[in-house]
């Protein structure tokens, strides 16, 4: 009996260790299940239930040992070898850790490529740029602007930037990245060790589920076009500490990965396509990539507010703007649009001092999988 129950207590030890990372990890079906609840409890119950599995082990090894030392030893290695691998080798902040190092440099001193796409933030008058090819290693980067606290984050398996307000209940709040649902990063923050989805900034588990970080407006654009629109931006550089991982992603952007996580679909409306994503009023809508890189300017409603979607020369930086009326259209003339009365910059600020300008509205490029599901309800 002592000896069942050793071998109960291994083979306990063996399922929960995989179990607690499986859903939570890029493993074959596990990002298809709405798996969160139970992976959430199996996280949090973690400890006890590794000490109900070890003592057993413990009651039964004397006669599991008596009975066969080789076999007995060898589970029992596998045991300590998976647990080991599972909470040290494949935990998500053991593969992906945070720069401790940010260094933030002026066009005149920055050593990032200009043709890189970054993710941009402008927030009282200071503008930041950061590039996906460093947070989508990092995953989340803490900083501040205009002495206020940001969290700058990218899931590279979703193609989602977002910035946040890294405030909880009113008080700054720590996170550590802690696996995935659904393909997106999570995060978890130090004080009630909530899951935070990265694609919508929402608590998805633990004592804040339902709650969400204030998101900031950022702008994903080529750091030339950028400077071009903010030159007294910071730019972040190359945390030497990590030269190698930024290097494994210097063909991301692109979407010349070979990966299934990573790659692109050329064609259109397939998981791994590359769509915009718009919300106005809690309706949806994606735009093709592929539509929008013919088109350049796309003019649309959404939820009876008109908007237009703008493509840079660069084929990389693009925009989306509130327009005055439906009638509304533009020209794209270098950095200005121009709809024959006045001009706007890419942002939307008029050049007239007369005119108010137009409201920018928060845009994500994003893969199909990734916005349709986090926006099941979303119009193409």
């Amino acid at each position: 009996m002592a000896k069942k129950i050793y071998y109960f207590g291994i083979l306990g030890l063996l399922i929960f260790e995989i179990a607690n990372v499986y859903f939570i990890m890029p493993m074959p079906g596990s990002q298809e299940m709405n798996s969160i609840d139970l992976a959430y409890f199996l996280y949090s119950w973690r400890w006890i239930f590794r000490l109900v599995f070890i003592l057993m082990v413990l009651f039964g090894f004397k006669a599991a040992f008596q009975k066969s030392k080789i076999f007995s030893l060898i589970s029992l290695v596998i045991a300590i070898g998976i647990g080991y691998s599972t909470n040290y080798v494949m935990a998500a902040d053991s593969m992906f850790h945070q720069t401790t190092n940010l260094k933030m440099s002026d066009a005149s001193k920055s050593k990032v490529d200009t043709s890189r796409i970054v993710i941009g933030i402008t927030y009282k008058g200071e503008s930041r740029a950061y590039p996906i090819q460093f947070l989508g290693y990092h995953h989340q980067v803490f900083d501040t602007i205009a002495q206020h606290p940001i969290l700058v984050t990218y899931c590279t398996v979703c193609r989602s930037g977002r910035v946040f307000e890294p405030i909880v209940n009113g008080k700054k709040e720590t996170f550590r990245l802690v696996g995935m649902d659904h393909f997106n990063a999570m995060f978890e923050d130090k004080t009630t060790k909530s899951w935070w989805r990265q694609a919508t900034g929402e608590a998805i588990a633990g004592a804040l589920k339902g709650q969400s970080l204030p998101e900031l407006q950022s702008n994903q654009m080529s750091l030339n076009k950028w400077l071009d629109l903010n030159p007294k931006s910071l730019i972040m550089q190359v945390d030497k500490n990590f030269k190698t991982e930024y290097d494994s992603l210097s063909n991301y952007e692109s979407g010349r990965r070979k990966g299934n996580l990573t790659r692109r679909d050329t064609l259109s409306w397939k998981d791994k396509s590359w769509v915009v994503g718009i919300t106005i009023d809690n309706q949806s809508k994606a735009y093709d990539w592929n539509d929008f890189v013919k088109k350049r300017i796309i003019y649309d409603v959404i939820n009876n507010k008109p908007i237009v979607l703008v493509l840079a020369n660069d084929k990389k930086s693009f925009t989306v703007l509130q327009r005055n009326n439906n009638d509304q259209k533009f020209t794209l003339e270098g950095n200005l649009l121009n709809d024959g009365q006045n001009s706007y910059t890419f942002l939307g600020k008029s050049t007239n001092p007369l005119d108010n300008g137009l409201k920018s509205i928060k845009a994500y490029q994003e893969y199909w999988h990734s916005w349709r599901t986090f926006h099941p309800l979303t119009l193409k």
